[in-house]
């Protein structure tokens, strides 16, 4: 058991997984495909080439499967805070070494979200890349509106869901900024999209999200929900 998460987990289980890879995937949002088709000769996806997607990159650990899965699970849903440690491990091990940034923001939760959860994952793991990196974290933006789940719902549903519910505390402190915007799992990208174009609204200069996971939808269809999860577990996952 390990010392330094303190809960039932086996060292075994706080191994890293595999890095997240793909043989074809968007050089902007990194999204994997089972082919080349969907790409341009610069290797753009369909969504970024149209302006879809409000981050600049985005970037993943590993895939929202197995292990890593669970651990996610016990993270946010059982309320096992200490495991914010090693997934910000995780997370840090896919921070761009190449890239610069003034400020890290966690994806904010609606307040009443985190008022039943009793905290947000997003600034747990945020502090984590901030004590790692040495970046500040801006608690940035806020959830104006509180949306239904995303799981289930096509790509433009999920963008219309989330449209408009982000809002930038304070303009002046993002403008003219890099920032990274954190998350704990991505899926289609819609949730990060509209609050980094919240962000790019307000003058950031750069957005980027970085996300312990991401939900490789190459084997993923609506009727599945994520990885044939359950549907209650679902409903947090999907983003």
């Amino acid at each position: 058991m390990s010392a330094v998460s303190r809960i039932p987990v086996c060292n075994a289980c706080l191994r890293p997984p595999e890095p997240f890879s793909a043989e074809w995937f968007c050089v902007r949002c990194r999204t994997p495909f089972l082919n080349s088709r969907p790409l341009d000769e610069e290797g753009v996806c369909g969504l970024c080439r149209r302006g879809w997607t409000g981050f600049d990159a985005a970037y993943c650990f590993s895939a929202y499967e197995g292990k890593l899965r669970q651990l996610i699970h016990l993270f946010k849903y059982q309320r096992i805070r200490t495991l914010s440690r090693p997934l910000g491990e995780f997370l840090a091990m896919a921070l761009p070494r190449d890239q610069r940034f003034d400020a890290v923001v966690p994806m904010p939760l609606h307040w009443w979200r985190h008022w039943r959860r009793g905290f947000n994952q997003s600034s747990l793991l945020a502090r984590e890349i901030a004590r790692r990196s040495g970046i500040p974290v801006i608690a940035a933006v806020r959830r104006r509106r509180s949306t239904t789940s995303q799981a289930g719902l096509s790509n433009s549903a999920r963008r219309a869901n989330v449209s408009g519910a982000f809002a930038v505390r304070g303009r002046r402190g993002v403008r003219g900024l890099r920032l990274l915007l954190v998350d704990d799992v991505m899926t289609t990208g819609a949730t990060a999209s509209s609050c980094a174009a919240a962000l790019k609204r307000a003058g950031a200069a750069h957005v980027s999200v970085l996300t312990v996971a991401r939900v490789d939808r190459r084997l993923w269809t609506p009727q599945q929900g994520v990885h044939g999860a359950a549907p209650e577990a679902a409903l947090g996952a999907a983003r």
